[in-house]
């Protein structure tokens, strides 16, 4: 460990131990204040990353079985959720999608029609993001590993660099169309982003629930609204200098050239997508979970060898996101279980105690959005905040639907605000094309549009379509 990782590490290790020793509420039983010790001193490491993710909660495992927080039956429940494997087994179907080639030609497909103005190439780069964003669920393997080396070899293609100082020439736009884009469209699909299905999982602890159809249908119309708006905003808050990219499709159309026709394992995978987005809109109706689907989906990948099972065992990130997932859910599911949940819900509603529902609810879903800024990780905002605003905005009258949503698509919008709210924004920041103060400036005010959007023509969407 370096200098750094280790003031990070005591640091984690004070904060917790002060909350540990601190005198907990006499409605709270011990092992509940305890294990929220552990669970914030998590939260904290997962942000200042003193070890990598999987190294922190590892540690928190053991700190929880050692103490006798929790037995070892409750520390590996986690491991059991049908929504973990749900994760795990979208990881390895991204994979194939890497792996063949596909996703890198959808990309260039869509490029290659829409990119003859700087205008037009952004929205061929998002309607790339769209197509592949039900398929792959982790934001940083599509948005940063499909898509952004795509939109960086085209900003060098009209010589747009920043250590030649011509970022801004087409570059810096697209980088930030690009990325505003991964947020908008992590929260059209549940199967979009990691922090999804841990959310569908907290929902279902709380005795409620929300099927992949209906999440998706209601981010259809708020979702395309703000695919649409979000370029034209950037266009004019961070205009490029180059307005004609007529070379754009020629380089598009010179990949697919090099690509040539879709190779044999592309059309099994195109298949497979297809199937699984038709289980995972209809499964609700024929009786078929969404874990299920992924698993057959898998299964289908391997049988026809489109993946190699020694594809599935070097997928790194597949299995580190499922053990420090798994313990994310298990840490919030106990808290919610040994009463701290409801208890802090109960502190809040005291606090907001008395107001009409509505008001109540938009100061919720404020303070719950801005304060993204406090964190590095969607996962790790959801694991936090989620369960106790949910329970607190039910019980201040909010329909649970409702509720439900703009908690959900807040947890995946609030990525925009700053250069480290989601994991591709590193990789994006540091290409060097956008400043820290372009992209404060933009994500904030592309954060209000996209709110009055959600959760303004989003409700009406949603009234219409009759979820409440």
């Amino acid at each position: 460990m370096n200098k750094k990782q280790i003031i990070s590490f005591l640091i984690v290790v004070l904060v917790g131990a002060a909350i540990w020793f601190l005198p907990h509420p006499e409605k709270v039983e011990a092992r509940a204040w305890h294990l929220l010790a552990i669970f914030i001193s998590t939260i904290l490491g997962i942000i200042l990353k003193p070890l990598p993710i999987g190294a922190i909660v590892i540690l928190s495992m053991s700190i929880s079985t050692l103490t006798y927080t929790l037995t070892l039956e409750e520390t590996l429940a986690g491991f059991h959720s049908a929504i973990v494997w749900l994760v795990v087994f979208a990881f390895f179907i991204s994979r194939g999608f890497i792996k063949t080639g596909l996703g890198s030609r959808i990309a260039y497909y869509f490029v290659s029609i829409f990119g003859k103005r700087t205008l037009g190439l952004s929205y061929g780069i998002l309607m790339s993001e769209l197509v592949l964003s039900p398929a792959i669920p982790s934001v940083t393997a599509r948005t940063g590993g499909v898509i952004f080396p795509i939109v960086q070899g085209l900003a060098k293609s009209f010589g747009s660099e920043p250590h030649l100082g011509t970022e801004r020439r087409i570059g810096s736009f697209l980088m930030k169309v690009a990325y505003q884009g991964s947020v908008i469209t992590s929260a059209m699909f549940l199967t979009a982003m990691a922090a999804n299905p841990f959310l569908v999982g907290l929902t279902q602890d709380a005795g409620y629930s929300i099927s992949w159809g209906k999440w998706a249908l209601a981010a259809l119309v708020p979702g395309l609204i703000s695919l649409i708006l979000m370029p034209l905003i950037v266009y004019k808050l961070y205009p490029p200098s180059i307005k004609e990219t007529p070379h754009a499709t020629e380089l598009a159309r010179k990949k697919l050239a090099e690509m040539g026709k879709l190779e044999k394992d592309e059309w099994m995978m195109l298949g497979i997508f297809i199937l699984l987005l038709i289980l995972w809109i209809f499964g609700g109706i024929i009786g078929m979970n969404a874990t299920v689907a992924a698993l057959a989906g898998l299964a289908l990948i391997l049988l026809f060898s489109v993946l190699e099972w020694n594809d599935v065992i070097r997928e790194h990130a597949a299995w580190d996101t499922f053990i420090w997932f798994a313990t994310l859910i298990m840490m919030a599911t106990q808290l919610n279980t040994l009463g701290l949940t409801p208890w802090v819900s109960e502190q809040v509603v005291h606090v907001v105690g008395g107001m009409n529902w509505i008001p109540a609810f938009i100061i919720l879903g404020l303070i719950y959005f801005y304060s993204h800024y406090f964190f590095a990780s969607n996962t790790a905002h959801v694991g936090a905040m989620y369960p106790a605003f949910l329970m607190v905005a039910i019980s201040l009258g909010a329909p649970p639907t409702i509720a439900i949503l703009v908690f959900a698509f807040s947890s995946n919008l609030m990525g925009g605000l700053t250069h480290y709210g989601s994991g591709p924004a590193p990789i994006y920041y540091g290409s060097g094309y956008i400043e820290v103060k372009a992209w404060w400036r933009i994500g904030f005010i592309l954060s209000v549009v996209n709110i009055i959007i959600w959760m303004g023509l989003g409700s009406l969407w949603w009234k219409l379509i009759g979820i409440w």
